[in-house]
């Protein structure tokens, strides 16, 4: 048996040394094997300076060694939502839910056929309601988001968003996420970011679908809250809305709410108007590797072209900061080869 061993082991050796041979000679050639492409984990964006600010940060972040390397409990990233991860155009998805909801909730209340602001709704004069501003908004809203249980609301935003079509797509609403953004929650979820919504949006209303459509939980969105009570219904324990404000999570509220509800400050931020402003600034301004992009809308073709003069999404100051401060803008038409998924797949 060591005999046969020993011959077995000799013929491996001639073997090996033929082929090497016969490779030196030209006469066969050892296959090269290719190491597999790494797919594009931002498949929906252009080449540019927007797709590269965001690789280039996170390549540097994880980065274990490098000068610019972040922890992973410390790699917190913050969207804000509306005109950032979804459209709101021609108006706040939120308060046409409102709308929607105030409509349905009508026959209850027959005394908003002659009271304002809900007789011009009720009439479908909706451009009435909106040029009355915010004081004439105050009442739907109210309306829409209180005298119900938290659980009850949830129903009912889910039910919206199942059925509510928007007037523009004719699609659901939440089908209105951008794809290109989709992409980039994914892709720093898979270099170990945690991602949260700060938004200036209902929490509540946020938290009835983001975590479908955007794979962000509950306990990771920031939003305005509204009164809240703990009652007794039916013997059972239950969270009952009020029409009342606690918290307005919008410009100088953002960072607030970083800080009460998340309670580190992020190191990447991205928003899309003056709302977003103070959240960038905090974000940016701490130590170390930082991130600030801001969505530009310009596609009036494929989604809504608006910045300075838009009454909604408005994009003015922090637009001028963006480059004395290292942020980068999103071209939305330059930067984003589709903007929704249900856009056919680009070449």
């Amino acid at each position: 048996m060591a005999a046969i061993a020993r011959t077995a082991g000799s013929l491996r050796l001639v073997a090996a040394l033929l082929v090497g041979t016969l490779a030196l000679s030209g006469c066969a050639r050892a296959p090269k094997i290719e190491a597999p492409a790494k797919a594009d984990p931002l498949p929906s964006w252009n080449a540019g300076p927007a797709k590269e600010a965001i690789t280039n940060f996170v390549a540097r972040a994880t980065y274990e060694g490098g000068a610019d390397f972040i922890p992973r409990t410390e790699r917190i990233a913050v969207f804000d939502n509306d005109g950032t991860l979804w459209s709101e155009q021609p108006i706040y998805f939120q308060l046409a839910f409102a709308l929607d909801r105030v409509k349905a909730m009508a026959p209850e209340h027959p005394e908003w056929k002659t009271k304002q602001p809900f007789k011009s709704l009720l009439a479908g004069d909706v451009k009435a309601v909106l040029a009355g501003g915010e004081h004439a908004l105050l009442p739907i809203l109210a309306a829409a988001h209180s005298g119900m249980t938290t659980d009850e609301f949830e129903s009912a935003v889910k039910d919206w968003a199942a059925n509510a079509r928007h007037p523009r797509f004719q699609r659901p609403y939440t089908d209105l996420a951008y794809q290109p953004m989709l992409e980039v929650l994914a892709y720093l979820r898979a270099n170990g970011f945690k991602t949260y919504i700060v938004s200036g949006g209902g929490i509540e209303f946020m938290r009835a679908w983001a975590e479908r459509v955007y794979g962000i939980p509950p306990e990771q969105i920031v939003g305005s809250c509204g009164g809240l009570q703990f009652v007794m219904k039916d013997d059972k324990p239950v969270l009952e809305k009020l029409p009342t404000v606690d918290f307005v999570d919008d410009g100088p509220g953002k960072p607030v709410g970083i800080q009460r509800f998340i309670g580190r400050r992020p190191v990447a931020a991205f928003g899309n108007s003056d709302g977003d402003l103070q959240m960038l600034e905090w974000t940016t301004s701490g130590d170390g590797l930082r991130l600030g992009m801001i969505v530009h809308h310009t596609d009036a073709e494929r989604e809504w072209a608006y910045d300075r003069n838009s009454p909604i999404g408005k994009l003015d100051k922090a637009m001028d900061e963006a480059s004395s401060r290292g942020w980068t803008l999103i071209d939305m038409k330059k930067d984003w080869k589709r903007i929704y998924a249900f856009e056919a797949t680009p070449n």
